[in-house]
């Protein structure tokens, strides 16, 4: 069975009503036990290494599960992109940009949304990453025009 497909089932298992309530009567369990065994370091220790055990099981699984839903978002908005007319071609590849051409992007649309007369409709003014993308699809059109060639 691959990762991915066991950290989505052990993900809804855990994520469940039912697994919630068999974690709460366990710790509840351990707490009335607590008198029988003198509340030593033995008994303290089962409960501290059964949820640092636990916890740290659960990074991984948390993890797994956010990165699947991160790229599941990321291609659903980058068809909503794609088949939208107006849509900036340059958001696609969002993921190639470096920290200060995505904060020079966020500062675009958060003027945009503060503007109360701006007009949704029209397309941003070009920036750097417009240009590089437009220049990038002209070279690759160029690169896979037929070349003629006498014979």
């Amino acid at each position: 069975m691959k990762f991915s497909k066991f950290a989505q089932a052990l993900s809804k298992w855990t994520g469940s009503p039912r697994t919630f309530l068999v974690a709460v009567l366990l710790i509840c369990v351990w707490a009335a036990t607590g008198p029988m065994f003198h509340y030593n370091d033995t008994w303290q220790l089962i409960i501290n290494t059964s949820t640092t055990i636990i916890t740290f099981l659960m990074v991984f699984l948390i993890q797994n599960t956010q990165n699947r839903d991160t790229d599941q978002l990321h291609i659903k908005i980058d068809e909503l992109l794609r088949v939208t007319k107006d849509a900036q071609n340059a958001v696609l590849s969002l993921d190639n940009l470096d920290q200060k051409e995505l904060h020079e992007l966020r500062k675009k649309y958060k003027a945009m949304g503060e503007k109360e007369n701006t007009d949704h409709t029209k397309p941003f003014p070009e920036c750097e990453a417009d240009a590089a993308h437009e220049a990038a699809e002209q070279t690759a059109t160029a690169d896979q025009s037929p070349r003629n060639s006498t014979v």
